[in-house]
């Protein structure tokens, strides 16, 4: 690898203009510039939720498929992202993780660094667009099973707290390194509670497929957001969650403890149709790809990391705050200790963008891409 800099680029998590210097794909040093670029650099996005993109998605077990979302997200800002499956029949599922980890290292453009299971132990009541054959309670054997088709690679699974057993689901995903999100769920505030003292300890696209906040009943919405270390995603489309909303769960979060996430779906970003999404046909309607034939039906968002960022910042978030929500944040959660930072020792995965916050170069590892 070639060793470079990156010279008189503001850094927001440094407040300052700085020269970065690249060896063998990482960072080796940060010094102060007597060079202004006019330009800022970033940490490269990571996507913790995202079922597809580009006219390719998890849900399709085909390895090729997860290789081109790989390729077309990282012109969109994205080094790394997990590949997100759907509930749906163990088939299906098993066909999808067996295709992300063969897809595992063959990577040209965003980095395969984890799947993220949404389901199979969800709440029926709270289905949203799964597929509510494949909704299951709690199996520790099929879990294991899950696993063992991508070694190491699942990092995290969406569950809901109120299921029988998932005490030992916790206790399991805890053995093998998995991150637990409360989601499609209808728990209470007390179960919601419970399952975060077992292990549950983030949650899944917070507001959505979730029980909300009642003042008589705080619901999984008011425990989440009134445990002190109970991280959440939410999906920074600005549509899913308003975007006051949005702002007064980091306040109240932190913006250590907050994850912008896409819930994108296969059609984001596909140039022609059909569109389908799971295997159901969808429309784009108001920014939100919906069920074709039955517009009430929302599938998930047409967001791209990118966008996510720059929505970030116009509703009034610093971009010290945005870093930490599209990047480091994730990579603390789930232990992905050298990405997420554009500090010495770290992966040189670096956006560079003009003041209007376009993004002028990307750099995986320290190579332009």
């Amino acid at each position: 690898m070639d060793n470079k800099c990156i010279k008189g680029v503001y850094l927001p998590e440094k407040e300052s203009v700085k020269d970065i210097y690249i060896e063998d794909g990482l960072i080796s040093e940060i010094k102060d510039s007597d060079y202004e670029s006019g330009k800022i650099a970033i940490p490269g996005f990571i996507d913790t939720h995202i079922h597809g993109f580009a006219g390719s998605g998890a849900e399709s077990g085909k390895e090729d498929e997860i290789l081109n979302m790989s390729t077309e997200l990282i012109k969109y800002g994205v080094t790394s992202f997990f590949p997100t499956l759907y509930t749906d029949t163990v088939e299906n599922m098993d066909k999808a993780l067996i295709a992300i980890n063969s897809a595992k290292g063959k990577e040209k453009g965003a980095e395969i660094k984890g799947i993220h299971i949404e389901g199979p132990f969800i709440s029926e009541k709270r289905i949203g667009a799964q597929n509510p054959d494949g909704r299951k309670d709690v199996n520790i054997e099929l879990f294991n099973h899950f696993l063992s088709l991508a070694p190491g690679l699942v990092k995290a699974m969406t569950t809901a707290p109120e299921l029988k057993d998932s005490d030992r689901l916790a206790a399991e995903a805890k053995k093998n390194n998995v991150v637990l999100l409360a989601g499609h769920t209808d728990a209470t505030f007390e179960e919601t509670k419970r399952g975060f003292l077992s292990g549950i300890r983030h949650a899944t696209h917070l507001f959505n497929a979730m029980k909300g906040l009642h003042h008589r009943e705080p619901g999984t919405v008011g425990a989440i957001l009134s445990l002190d270390d109970m991280t959440c995603e939410i999906i920074a489309d600005g549509l899913h969650v308003n975007p006051e909303v949005f702002k007064l769960v980091v306040k109240i979060k932190g913006d250590d403890n907050v994850v912008a996430v896409t819930d994108s779906l296969r059609p984001t970003g596909q140039k022609e149709g059909p569109f389908l999404a799971n295997g159901v046909p969808v429309v784009l309607k108001d920014g939100l790809w919906v069920t074709k034939g039955r517009e009430d039906l929302i599938q998930g968002s047409s967001l791209n990391m990118h966008k996510a960022f720059k929505n970030l910042v116009s509703w009034g978030i610093s971009l010290k705050s945005a870093i930490k929500l599209t990047s480091t944040n994730a990579c603390r959660i789930y232990s992905l200790d050298c990405l997420g930072e554009i500090e010495v020792g770290k992966k040189a995965d670096i956006l560079i963008l003009n003041k209007n916050l376009d993004i002028l170069e990307v750099y995986k590892c320290g190579t332009t891409i």
